[in-house]
């Protein structure tokens, strides 16, 4: 009987200890991710920060400010961070990991460059508050996304739908500067990217192969990084027309 279970112990053992090797690599796999995408905000919010105060200064716009906000400049600081994504997600295939994580770095710096007028536009404890909430809803959907045993490819599906009707409304929002558009717009707005952050979760989590080398792996831990930290963004703005106090 002693021996049974000798035997029975030491046929279990090389499956578990593998499970055991998968479980840690993925905990380092998505800590490494989530490290990224806050180093990534970290970045967003210093230069946000900075921007905001060499733009503005006694009242009024400086050289600076003008620069980024009034000048022809300031539509190459808005579509500056989209063509950069654009870039990364046709190249991040060809790219090294040192140059992927300095693409992600850059566009974290130009993004912050170009959210800084959001200082300007709400009082700073508005957006801190704003801020924390948002972090507060990230975290509890993307641990949703993390550990739920239920597929959420249908909802990234309709997620996905939602998204393009947000950016059309939008648009067309432009022209109609509809308070009541605009409104339906927020409030969609929070509920689908707080559904992609799940969505996009798991994703990432089943992105993960335990045989990848460091190259393979660093990559997929940039883009996820890249894509949850669009997802908290894009929510901590959506949040902020709710929440956020005008100056």
């Amino acid at each position: 009987m002693a021996d049974l279970r000798n035997y029975q112990t030491r046929t279990a053992s090389p499956g578990a200890r593998a499970g055991a090797v998968i479980d840690e690599g993925l905990r380092t796999y998505m800590l490494r991710v989530y490290n990224l995408m806050a180093l990534g905000l970290v970045i967003t919010g210093f230069v946000a920060y900075f921007a905001s105060q060499a733009a503005f200064s006694g009242g009024q716009l400086t050289a600076f400010g003008q620069a980024i906000y009034v000048s022809p400049l300031k539509w190459v600081v808005m579509l500056a961070p989209l063509a950069l994504v654009f870039f990364m997600s046709f190249r991040i295939h060809t790219m090294s990991v040192p140059a992927a994580q300095t693409t992600f770095w850059v566009y974290a710096g130009l993004m912050g460059l170009s959210l800084s007028s959001i200082f300007l536009v709400y009082t700073g404890a508005s957006i801190t508050q704003t801020f924390f909430v948002s972090a507060a809803a990230f975290g509890a959907l993307s641990l949703f996304g993390y550990t739920t045993k239920r597929d959420l490819s249908a909802m990234g599906s309709f997620l996905i739908m939602g998204l393009f009707g947000l950016i059309i409304a939008s648009l067309v929002n432009l022209f109609l500067q509809s308070s009541a558009l605009d409104f339906a717009v927020s409030a969609i707005g929070v509920l689908v990217f707080a559904g992609l952050t799940a969505w996009d979760t798991q994703k990432i989590k089943e992105m993960y192969f335990e045989a990848d080398d460091d190259v393979v792996a660093g990559r997929k831990a940039i883009m996820g990084a890249l894509t949850l930290y669009l997802d908290f963004i894009n929510l901590f703005l959506f949040l902020l027309r709710f929440l956020g106090n005008r100056e």
